[in-house]
This record gives C-alpha cells, structure tokens and sequence, in this order.
C-alpha cells in the first residue's frame, strides 16, 4: 500500500510542473495585418491600372492657344482688314503715282490703326455689349478690358512708328488720323458729330496713302507730300461725304428706319388680303418697309 501511496504522489506532482515557455525574444513575432495591401498612390482609382503622371492632356495647351487667338480675331474683326488698304492705295492712285515702298508703310499703318479703333470701340462699349451683345469677347470675359485697352493703345504707337518711317507729311496724318479714331471711339460716336468723324477719319487714310506715296521734284520748292495732297483733295472729299452718308443711314437703321419711311403710309399696306375667298389675312409688305410706318387709312 505504501508503494502505491507513493507512486500515486509521485505521479501527481509530475502533473502540477510548469511547462517550457521560449523567451520572447527567440519567439516568432506574428504579423499585425494578415494581408497589407499596396499603398494608392493620390487620383488613382482602385481597379485601374497605373497611368503616367498626371498632367495636360496632349495638344490641350495647343488648343487654348487657338481658342485665345480665335477671340481677339472677333475682337479685332480680322475678315474686315482686306476693305482697309484701299484707301491708301486709292490715296496714291489720286497722287498720280505707283504705289512704292512708301505705301506700303502707309498701309500697315492704316491697318494698325484701324484695329487699335476696333479694340477701342468694344472696350468703349463693354457696358452696353453686356445688356446687348454678351456674346462679345469682353462681356463674355473671354477677353479682360484691360487687355483690349492695351492692346488699342499698343497698335495705336505701332501705326504712328510706321508712318514716321513715310516721312514727315505721313506722320502728321497718321497722328490727325489716330487722334480721330480715339475721339469717334471714346466720346463722339454717340453724338451728333459722329457721321462727320468717321467721314474725316476715311479722308485723312486716303490723304495718308498719297502723302506716303507722293516724292515731290527736287526743283519744286513745295514741301514734301503736299503736291501729292492737291490731286487727292477732291478724292478724299468724296470718299468723306459717302462714308458719312452712308453712317448716318447705318445709324437711323439701328435706331428704328428712316424717319421718311416712317411717315410713308403707302410703303407698307396692312390691308387683309384673301386669296381666293379662303384663307388667313396675309399683311402685303413693301421690301422698303422697316415695320415701323402706320397703317393705310
């Protein structure tokens, strides 16, 4: 029994030993996230293969450039240039001599000027286009004020740089000839005189042209250009009275039709007109009526 006792004791504590535990430090470390995924890199959506660096898209900067270019040609109504280098070529034709070097300079000063009165009249008129024309390049903010200012003030030298190249009378012109385009744009193209400016601003181009072109004899004592002003005096006068003429019909149109045709009843037959015996009333319209004159008594 003894034996027994003893075994049985032996045994009993043999369970109650602690086991071996490893130091931490020879213990494996488990990782903390099972599976870490790679890091995103920014703007790249999950799912979607990896792109180059992020930047312009190709012929974007191409394309604003164009866009840009596109907004100060309606700024400066490029199409309307080719009517401008006639007057100073019709300036040397009435000077009574062919075109030279001289005119061309006159021509490219005539053009300079010519868009400076462009950007002018739009940055002029930028209040009114806002209510009326949103759709121009300064309302419509495609091009600052600012910018259109500098841009008249900057073509504006640009065609008085390139008459002094014509010569003194060429210069003196030119200046008369800006000077007109800034007072028209800024103060008087809303005022009565307006027809009379724009019809002295065509004038003093064609007189332009003949000045640049004329070289006068080196026996004449006259000073330089006027003899080529005497021939084209009678020109220039009648290139005025058609363009003032023809600004003040422009104007009476924009504001409603010639007042003659207002007061003409017999332009315009409202009348009803059947044809037939059938039919709707048809309004019997003359291709003079503005739709501003009275009805037929």
């Amino acid at each position: 029994m003894n034996r027994v006792r003893d075994a049985l004791n032996a045994a009993a504590r043999r369970s109650r030993r602690p086991t071996w535990v490893a130091p931490a430090a020879t213990r494996p470390q488990r990782p903390l996230i099972a599976h870490a995924s790679p890091a995103r890199p920014p703007g790249r959506e999950p799912g979607r293969p990896a792109t180059a660096a992020s930047g312009p898209a190709p012929g974007t900067a191409s394309r604003s450039r164009a866009v840009r270019l596109r907004d100060w040609a309606e700024l400066l109504r490029l199409p309307a240039l080719f009517t401008v280098p006639g007057d100073a070529l019709a300036g040397a034709a009435a000077a009574g001599r062919r075109p030279n070097r001289r005119t061309g300079l006159a021509v490219a000063a005539s053009l300079c000027l010519y868009q400076a009165g462009m950007a002018l009249n739009d940055w002029a008129d930028r209040d009114e286009d806002a209510a009326e024309r949103p759709h121009r390049p300064i309302p419509s903010g495609r091009i600052a004020p600012r910018a259109a200012l500098a841009a008249g003030v900057g073509l504006t030298v640009a065609g008085l740089a390139l008459a002094s190249r014509a010569g003194r009378s060429a210069t003196v012109l030119a200046t008369a000839l800006a000077g007109t385009v800034w007072a028209y744009d800024l103060r008087l193209k809303h005022t009565p005189a307006g027809p009379a400016v724009m019809a002295t601003a065509r004038s003093l181009d064609l007189l332009l042209g003949a000045a640049a072109t004329a070289r006068p004899a080196r026996s004449s004592a006259t000073p330089a250009g006027t003899a080529g002003w005497r021939g084209a005096l009678g020109p220039a006068a009648g290139l005025g009275a058609h363009t003032a003429a023809a600004t003040l019909v422009s104007r009476r149109e924009t504001q409603g039709g010639s007042p003659v045709t207002a007061r003409s009843p017999r332009l315009c037959d409202r009348r009803p007109l059947r044809v037939g015996g059938r039919g709707p009333d048809r309004h019997l319209r003359s291709p003079t009526c503005t739709g501003t004159c009275t009805s037929a008594s």
